[in-house]
């Protein structure tokens, strides 16, 4: 499943389902001819992996003379097959182990393992290897539930435990902090900072309850078979659609309503969009489900406005899906991957649907960002106006504010919320829910945060907070100069991304803010993204 970039942000994440990883098999559990090992699922590929011998120490070629190494003095060539411990995972859930020193990368992979892999690829530092069979498994394996978790690639790390996962994304933000950012960070059995000067405080990974079925949208590629319109994924390196009834991290309303769409569509026989041709009509089905008031919206991306037994089509999702309030059309004729065009149009029912996180409504149309984990965007932002410690008389400034979803929030506990955003349709969506939700002590602008809050500065707003939440590439410099010069008494960073995340952090120590805590946030289970929210305070001087 894939993610589009939120609007205004330029951020792949929270929706971005994220950035396509690779994918794995998750481990069955089955002896071989001389020891307890396991081999990783094929059932999906349909390759057979066999036994392996009972020698399986040291590095060996597979059945013919070794080829010469592409790059002399590396301890391994492509297509030798060794065994390695896997002693950690790097940021895209790829097993990290070495070989006589050299380090691979291992898909599918966990820490504490011990792993027979085949080389696949060599560079001069690294090189990448194929999981052949896990000869001893780490006790946060666990079978993969999605039967389609080969060769889907939307989530990385199924094949972990989910108490794993949580330990693996606090550990990534700790290891990012100290790598990039060079910053002292409070270890396990220290309790305080008497003896280790100042430490930052990493709380454990804030995790769900059920993290299965969270994301409020769907964005499906529609394609052709003989049988009629296929929706699912596109198979990993190629544009080629796999046919996907249910997705286990998709609320099951999204699956039903993506379904019955290609059933009508097949039997009013309307053609799917062919992106090597440039005909046909159908080409995405996007499905948006308000959480708390359960409204759902369905937007029908075309490649072209004339849609064939409109009326028809209407009426039978209207039938079969009678918890739909907008039925949209959005109309993309150019041979592109951007799933939507310029032009949207209601077909039936109203141009948004409502839903609420926390006491805050908004109001969502078919091309607004909204947040995709509405459960756990309420532990993140709930977690945002705790680090901001606002009484009810704080000015704040955020920036980077998108539709106002961090804004609104703020403005609850807040005497006055300024906010900014690049994107002019994001500002109006903001303005727009504050009018919804009546609060009348936040204002936006539209512009560049670097540019606009010098200028509020000259109007005389003195930020008491000041909030950022930026896109992966992290907060532009000249507004780290700009928070610098306005000496907020606090500043509270939103990450998507732990390196930039470190990396803008350690600006602003040596800026005069003290990194206080960072609370990791999962708003994505069973992949490799995370989400932090770090609390800094100036330092008097």
């Amino acid at each position: 499943m894939s993610n589009t970039n939120r609007s205004g942000r330029g951020k792949n994440r929270r929706n971005s389902a994220a950035p396509q990883g690779k994918g794995n098999a998750s481990a069955s559990r089955q002896p071989s001819q001389s020891m307890q090992s396991t081999r990783p699922s094929t059932s999906q590929s349909g390759k057979e992996v066999r036994p392996r011998s009972a020698s399986l120490s040291g590095v060996r070629s597979k059945g013919r003379t070794r080829e010469s190494a592409p790059i002399e003095g590396l301890p391994v060539s492509k297509n030798d097959e060794t065994v390695i411990e896997i002693i950690g995972m790097n940021h895209d859930g790829e097993g990290v182990g070495r070989a006589d020193g050299y380090t691979l990368f291992v898909q599918g992979a966990l820490p504490g393992e011990t792993v027979c892999v085949r080389v696949m690829k060599t560079k001069k530092q690294y090189g990448y290897a194929k999981l052949l069979e896990i000869v001893k498994a780490s006790p946060d394996r666990v079978s993969a539930p999605c039967p389609i978790y080969d060769q889907c690639g939307g989530c990385q790390i199924q094949h972990m435990s989910y108490a794993g996962q949580l330990a693996w994304k606090r550990q990534l933000v700790i290891d990012n902090l100290q790598r990039i950012g060079k910053l002292n960070v409070l270890t396990e059995d220290e309790t305080n900072e008497e003896d280790t000067g100042h430490a930052i405080r990493v709380l454990p990974t804030m995790g769900m309850d059920e993290p299965w079925r969270y994301r409020n949208k769907a964005q499906v590629p529609i394609g052709v078979t003989e049988g009629g319109l296929v929706g699912g994924f596109y198979a990993k390196g190629s544009h080629r659609i796999i046919d996907m009834e249910t997705c286990l991290i998709q609320h099951e309303h999204n699956d039903e309503v993506v379904a019955k769409v290609k059933e009508i569509g097949s039997h009013l026989g309307i053609s799917a969009y062919n992106e090597e041709t440039g005909r046909g009509l159908l080409r995405h089905v996007v499905v948006k489900k308000a959480f708390r008031t359960g409204e759902m919206m369905l937007v029908l991306v075309t490649n072209g406005r004339d849609i064939q037994h409109k009326d028809e089509w209407i009426g039978s999702i209207r039938e079969a899906i009678p918890q739909v309030a907008s039925i949209c059309q959005n109309v993309n004729k150019k041979q592109t991957n951007v799933i939507f065009g310029d032009e949207t149009r209601v077909l039936w029912g109203r141009d948004v649907i409502y839903d609420f996180i926390g006491d805050v409504q908004f109001a969502i149309s078919p091309r607004s960002f909204y947040q995709v984990n509405p459960v756990q965007t309420e532990v993140l932002y709930g977690k945002t106006v705790e680090y901001a410690g606002l009484s009810g008389k704080e000015t704040v400034i955020d920036a980077y504010c998108g539709i106002g979803t961090i804004s609104l929030f703020l403005a609850q506990h807040a005497d006055q919320v300024y906010g900014v955003e690049i994107v002019p349709e994001a500002i109006e969506d903001a303005r727009s829910n504050a009018m919804l939700n009546e609060m009348r002590n936040v204002k936006f602008e539209v512009g560049a945060s670097e540019d606009v809050i010098p200028r509020w500065k000259e109007q005389g707003i003195e930020a008491d907070v000041i909030v950022v939440d930026p896109p992966r590439k992290g907060c532009d410099p000249r507004l780290l100069d700009t928070i610098l010069e306005m000496k907020p008494e606090r500043v509270v960073y939103v990450s998507c991304n732990p390196s930039t995340l470190a990396r803008d952090l350690r600006v602003l120590e040596d800026g005069g803010y003290r990194t206080v805590e960072v609370t990791p946030v999962d708003m994505f289970p069973h992949t490799v993204h995370v989400e932090s929210v770090a609390m800094l305070v100036r330092i008097k001087e």
